[in-house]
């Protein structure tokens, strides 16, 4: 399956923030991607890049490759296993097709779409996404890839077209688990920032000062460096909201429960996430923590 044909029997799930731009990278790699989303603006976007578009799950019918972005665990099993009413992707597959979820979700339903899919003969690749909607859009994201190897060696030429580093991690759901370690650290580091801050602000320190010299610290990160102008200009736009943030935490804390895992701290992040949400960030950056313990600390 070369990359210069035009010819790819590619279907793709979900064409929100996310899968949007990386839906955008393979049409200027020349394959051909079959859209199907319920906003229709997000599908008249893809159309407007070259895509076709779908009605239904139906119309992932015939093709080799399905690709999904979907939001949360009961969107994924919806997709594979259908409703009442309507046939999922287990049933509208053909045999030996590949279905590459990139969405992030629990490791426990993923493991039972992974049931579902092998007895349905589909070769199932989970490769949850690490990156942002820029990220998307320049094509350098990193994608945490496990599952079906086969199916791995098949779709990395196009994980490339949408990504700068790939990881292959395992044959079951070592990704699904890695995007959740990332995600810890990504999420705690907004609440243990939050915290520094207000600590230096008391002392006479301005943020501005304070993210200048953790920029050139031994704590310095991509993501800091990222997030600097966000935090400096209190201006909190989202990238990733705080409710986004509290869905993941709350798989990460069911994930590690499910495994016996103690999470004291990350419980804890969970909490500051749920009292900024309910103090009116909700639909913020999540790194809004930062403007929360801030409002607190000055009460």
């Amino acid at each position: 399956m070369g990359i210069g044909n035009c010819n790819h029997n590619i279907g793709w799930i979900g064409a929100g923030k996310m899968g949007g731009p990386m839906i955008q990278n393979l049409l200027g790699n020349s394959a051909q991607v079959c859209v199907i989303d319920p906003d229709a603006d997000a599908v008249a976007a893809a159309i407007g890049k070259g895509a076709t578009a779908g009605a239904s799950l139906d119309d992932m019918a015939g093709k080799d490759i399905v690709f999904s972005t979907l939001p949360n665990d009961q969107a994924l099993m919806s997709v594979v296993s259908g409703t009442p009413s309507k046939m999922g992707l287990a049933d509208v597959l053909a045999k030996g097709a590949i279905f590459v979820d990139m969405s992030t979700v629990s490791p426990d339903v993923s493991s039972k779409v992974a049931k579902i899919l092998e007895k349905a003969k589909i070769s199932y690749l989970r490769a949850p996404l690490s990156g942002s909607t820029v990220m998307a859009e320049n094509a350098t994201l990193t994608i945490l890839a496990s599952g079906d190897e086969d199916a791995w060696q098949t779709v990395l030429p196009y994980l490339e077209m949408m990504s700068k580093r790939q990881f292959y991690l395992g044959a079951e759901d070592e990704a699904r688990y890695m995007k959740l370690v990332i995600n810890t650290l990504v999420g705690g580091l907004s609440a243990l920032l939050a915290e520094a801050l207000s600590l230096g602000g008391s002392g006479g320190l301005t943020r501005a000062s304070m993210m200048e010299v953790i920029g050139e610290s031994a704590v310095a990160s991509p993501l800091l460096t990222y997030k600097t102008e966000t935090v400096v200009a209190d201006d909190f736009n989202p990238a990733f909201t705080v409710l986004q943030m509290i869905k993941d935490f709350t798989l990460i804390s069911d994930a590690a429960r499910l495994n016996g895992v103690p999470l004291l701290t990350t419980g804890l992040i969970l909490e500051q996430y749920r009292a900024a949400a309910n103090a009116g960030l909700k639909d913020a950056d999540f790194f809004a923590l930062v403007k929360w313990h801030s409002n607190m600390s000055s009460q």
